[in-house]
């Protein structure tokens, strides 16, 4: 079901890029332009996601030598998941997040901050590798990567309309556009636009959690690291470019206003309940085998 409703999300987000292609460059040819601006765009962010998100938070590579025990743990999920060992990365700063990357899992990288190996237990940093690693299993990487590229392109040809309209250029052109509808357009597309890609981040984020908890049979360690990393991220922001927040473990800035429809990750709390309800199933399944049930 998460699967659909996130091919249903980025269905949308491509149309509403052709539709706002439409009101900017008129016609057939104007739905043309969109189609092949969301082609090139997808085919960017298919080669070169990881590169941009690594770069974008300053990521260096770290090799077995540099951090034995952050490698060899990817390493042993890694091996557990039945997926290439990705790449291990790690950002310079004391705020604690972590993050994976890439458009499948043999061109992956997983990245986390100074900050949260300090900060966590070696069981919570567990469930937050195995949260990464199941993104990279999911490829929620690139699903994240193609709708932040979509996104941008969106909120970029909305305001090249809104520059059209502020200098006549739309009048001058004869074209016979509503003018409150391309208004509309330069308003609600954006913001549009942010709303179905925060949606996307937020499903893929559940189905995560429970990937980490069946991968590392822990979800209370998971849990545990998401409560603490919310703590930190009050104290200590992560300054990072807004368009790869939700590639983050947790959100980099701490939530204001429409907390529930602009936040890029699903609460913390919602998050945890559904955790220690894997747990106890999980508990229960123990109980069933233990007394050959």
């Amino acid at each position: 079901m998460g699967q659909l409703k996130t091919v249903a999300l980025l269905g949308l987000l491509s149309a509403l890029l052709i539709t706002v292609s439409y009101f900017i460059f008129g016609g057939t040819g104007g739905v043309l332009i969109g189609i092949s601006i969301a082609a090139i765009t997808n085919l960017g962010s298919w080669f070169y996601s990881d590169k941009i998100a690594l770069s974008a938070y300053r990521a260096q590579p770290v090799t077995r030598q540099q951090a034995p025990e952050l490698y060899g743990m990817v390493e042993r999920l890694a091996q557990r998941a039945e997926i290439p060992v990705p790449a291990v990365y790690i950002v310079p700063g004391d705020a604690a997040n972590a993050f994976a990357t890439g458009r499948d899992p043999e061109h992956a990288a997983v990245a986390v901050t100074e900050g949260i190996v300090k900060m966590l237990s070696t069981e919570e940093l567990e469930g937050v590798l195995a949260h990464e690693l199941t993104h990279i299993i999911n490829r929620d990487t690139l699903t994240q990567a193609v709708a932040a590229t979509i996104g941008g392109a969106v909120a970029f040809l909305a305001q090249m309309l809104q520059y059209s309209l502020w200098f006549g250029g739309r009048d001058r052109e004869g074209n016979g556009s509503n003018p409150i509808a391309l208004l509309l357009t330069v308003v609600l597309a954006p913001l549009a636009a942010t709303v179905i890609q925060l949606g996307i981040s937020r499903t893929r984020e559940f189905a995560a959690d429970a990937g980490s908890a069946q991968l590392t049979g822990n979800p209370r360690a998971l849990a545990s690291a998401l409560k603490r990393l919310e703590a930190s991220a009050k104290r200590l922001p992560m300054q990072a470019n807004p368009a790869f927040e939700p590639l983050l473990i947790v959100n980099a800035l701490p939530q204001q206003m429409f907390k529930s429809l602009f936040s890029t990750h699903p609460s913390t709390e919602d998050r945890v309940a559904r955790l220690l309800e894997i747990e106890q199933a999980q508990g229960s399944q123990a109980k069933d085998v233990s007394f050959g049930v």
